[in-house]
């Protein structure tokens, strides 16, 4: 509930009576979510106030009590001194109502050549940037994990898939490092986002501007921006930036939640390719042999929820004329929560790949099932001249033979090659060895031992820079 300190009179008490309903007071107010924006929202003002101090704008003298203030409101709101439980329409009033408290009437006069229009939308892009920081650390800390893994599993051979059939022999290593393609990926995507977003809407004002000789960018230098909005109306109404960084968050979500599955697939009984931490995992209140995915399966259900997330912004902004409209409160609580639900996604993340135990064993008796190295069968006959698609239909036939008599291409007698092509030698077998299969594709972005260490380092390399 709004409380009583701010109920006696609005700040925008003028043209009508400032006064609401209490049930539309509860409606309207944003504080109970944009107060997470508090020391974005004073070291703005206090940027500000230092450019209306040296624009001649306020009197030196003023500005240093209403930095003085807002140091204090800072200190108190950081060591719990001050809550929020005053009540308040939004951050912005909340900070300026307990300036006036402390320093009277000059207090008010921080608002001067600004508008809240423009100040939310400052505190929004201090406020994400901030995040974006603490985002790609926790990216960070996950890519770590996967390479730590890829590294120790960089020769254990297991199947590969396609249409979650198995296709060819990889190693476990090879996999994990596709996911650590993705994620860097993501840390280029948040990067990018960022840096649009680290641009000053400050100034700009209720939509036109301000006939005070204010300096934009000396505000922006001090917030180490990299410039200024361009127009007005732009600065107050665009919020690209969100929906840019929600996309950037539904993506990472989304690589985490088709790892997620994998992990999930991987420690079934029917795989059995890792086994998860105790401290990463769960059991069954009524089934004693369980060992559940759990924070697996969170991490993939939570990415319905950051889709959604973007989805509601994208749909609040697609009919807004210009320039600030109340519907653009609602930005704050969606990217908000998606902030929140991916971090909690990465830090559970990290730890759980990290401490999982891969069983190289079972990957490694998977993938001598399956028929998985009958593309090299058949690439043995391309190479001795014959073309691919004539080795593609020998191969297909030797494979039927061989799942009718209950054998593989590895037990295959040589004389049931011989019968298929004379090009088959005895060195058949050691072409089709998983081990041979797998080594020797040493292309680059391949899954040769060799390749993969050399992905590794590619990587390390990548993120030392």
């Amino acid at each position: 509930m709004v409380g009583d300190k701010f109920m006696a009179e609005k700040m925008w008490a003028g043209r009508s009576a400032g006064v609401t309903d209490q049930v539309a007071d509860d409606f309207n107010t944003s504080l109970p979510f944009d107060q997470r924006m508090y020391r974005q929202d004073i070291t703005g003002s206090m940027a500000h106030a230092t450019m209306l101090a040296a624009k001649g704008i306020l009197p030196p003298s003023d500005v240093d009590t209403i930095i003085d203030g807002l140091s204090g409101i800072l200190a108190d709101l950081d060591s719990g001194k001050l809550d929020f439980s005053a009540g308040g329409e939004d951050i912005h009033m909340f900070i300026e109502s307990e300036l006036t408290a402390r320093i009277g009437d000059l207090g008010k006069k921080l608002h001067t050549a600004r508008s809240r229009n423009d100040q939310v939308a400052l505190d929004l892009r201090l406020y994400l940037r901030d995040e974006v920081k603490s985002i790609s650390d926790l990216i960070r800390d996950v890519i770590d994990a996967l390479l730590l893994q890829a590294e120790a599993y960089a020769d254990a051979i297991m199947p590969g898939y396609t249409h979650l059939q198995r296709a060819q022999p990889i190693t476990f290593g090879h996999h994990l490092m596709a996911y650590v393609q993705m994620l860097l990926r993501d840390l280029d995507r948040l990067s990018d986002a960022a840096g649009r977003m680290n641009i000053s809407p400050l100034g700009s004002c209720a939509l036109a501007g301000t006939t005070y000789p204010t300096d934009r960018q000396m505000v922006a230098d001090i917030l180490q921006m990299n410039g200024i909005c361009e127009n007005s109306l732009d600065g107050v109404s665009d919020r690209d930036y969100c929906i840019e960084l929600q996309a950037a968050f539904a993506t990472i979500m989304m690589h985490l939640s088709r790892l997620s599955e994998e992990i999930i697939l991987w420690t079934s009984w029917e795989f059995r390719f890792v086994e998860l931490s105790d401290a990463y995992s769960t059991g069954s209140s009524i089934m004693p042999q369980k060992k559940n995915s759990d924070m697996a399966e969170l991490v993939r259900g939570k990415t319905g929820r950051v889709y959604g997330n973007l989805m509601g912004t994208l749909t609040m902004l697609k009919g807004l004329p210009l320039a600030y409209n109340k519907d653009m409160q609602e930005d704050k609580e969606a990217i908000f929560d998606s902030v929140d639900t991916l971090k909690m996604s990465l830090a559970v993340f990290a730890p759980m790949v990290a401490t999982m135990r891969p069983l190289p064993e079972n990957m490694r008796a998977a993938a001598a099932k399956g028929f998985i190295n009958a593309t090299d069968c058949a690439d043995y006959l391309t190479k001795k001249g014959m073309p691919f698609r004539t080795a593609y239909k020998i191969t297909g036939a030797l494979v039927a033979d061989c799942i009718r008599d209950g054998l593989t291409l590895e037990t295959l007698p040589i004389e049931r090659y011989k019968a298929a092509s004379e090009l088959f030698e005895a060195d058949i077998y050691d072409e089709i060895s998983m081990e041979t299969c797998v080594m020797r594709r040493t292309s680059a972005g391949g899954t040769s031992v060799d390749s993969v260490r050399a992905q590794i380092a590619s990587v390390k390399a990548k993120l030392g820079e």
